[in-house]
Formats: structure tokens, sequence, C-alpha cells
């Protein structure tokens, strides 16, 4: 086939896969980060319950980082591989001295937040791509997530 990728894939759409992926694995690094900071530096009431969430947060991310990363490699391109990289291309931004607990839960609520539109961008564009890989990647973590979103926002309900 002319025009495809070593999966058969669309070359074109492959790549514009490959770019918001590479999106999607800076914000989860970024995600990843806030998520060590605030397990380093929670304290405070809920200290021993907070510290176990996002230690469990960040463990997560850092599968799907992998995974992310293995996915562009797939369709044949390159993931960032650099912190500056990761920094340029987020949409999450980095967190810093955050020792309170619902604030930090509150930042990793809008991290997940942005990861599930971009999520949704990127589930549209499998589909679209015919991208069956892509597109059960994605279905997997919205629906992770969207569990996660409502169970953050019922935590920070006051």
């Amino acid at each position: 086939m002319a025009n495809t990728n070593l999966i058969g894939l669309d070359s074109q759409k492959s790549e514009e896969l490959a770019a918001k992926l590479n999106i999607l694995l800076a914000d989860y690094q970024i995600l990843y980060i806030n998520a060590r900071g605030f397990h380093w530096n929670i304290s405070g009431e809920k200290f021993f319950e907070l510290h176990l969430k996002f230690e469990e947060i960040y463990n997560d991310a850092l599968l799907k980082i992998d995974e992310i990363a293995e996915r562009i490699l797939t369709l044949g391109h390159t993931p960032l591989h650099s912190f500056t990289d990761y920094v340029a291309n987020a949409t999450i931004k980095e967190v810093k001295h955050v020792s309170d607990g619902k604030e930090a839960l509150g930042h990793i609520l809008h991290g997940f937040q942005a990861l599930i539109l971009l999520e949704r961008e990127l589930l549209n564009l499998a589909s679209d791509a015919q991208d069956e890989g892509t597109n059960a990647l994605m279905s997997d973590y919205i629906r992770e997530q969207e569990k996660l979103i409502w169970m953050f926002a019922a935590f920070l309900k006051k």
C-alpha cells in the first residue's frame, strides 16, 4: 500500500495522531511529577489517605507514560523524551510548593479534566484513521478518568 505505515494505517493520519499523543505524553509526565511532589510534600489533615492516593496516581501515570510512548513508536514516530519538551508541549502546568491536600487534589482534578479532553480528541482522530489500537487505549483511559473526576470532585465538594 502506498501511503501507509508499517501497521497499515494512513501515514499522514498516523503522524497527526503521534503529534497529539506526544502532547498527551507531555501532559502525563507533568501530572506524574506534580503527583510525586504532592506525595512528598502533603501535610495536615488526611495526610495518610492522600499520601497513598498521590502514590497511586503517579504509579498509574508512569504506566500510561510507557503505553503512550510505545503507541507513538508503533505508529512509526518518536516520542518526546526530554523534560524541556514535556514542559514546552504540555497543557498541564507544573505545580510547586503545595502541601495542602485539597489544593493538591484540585490540581490533580484539573489535570485529569485536561487529559480527558485531549483523550476524547485522540479518540475521534483514531476513529477517523481506523486506528483501533489508539482508540482502545483512549477508551480505557477515558473510562477510568471519568470515574476519578467524579470521585475527586465529590471529595472536594464543600
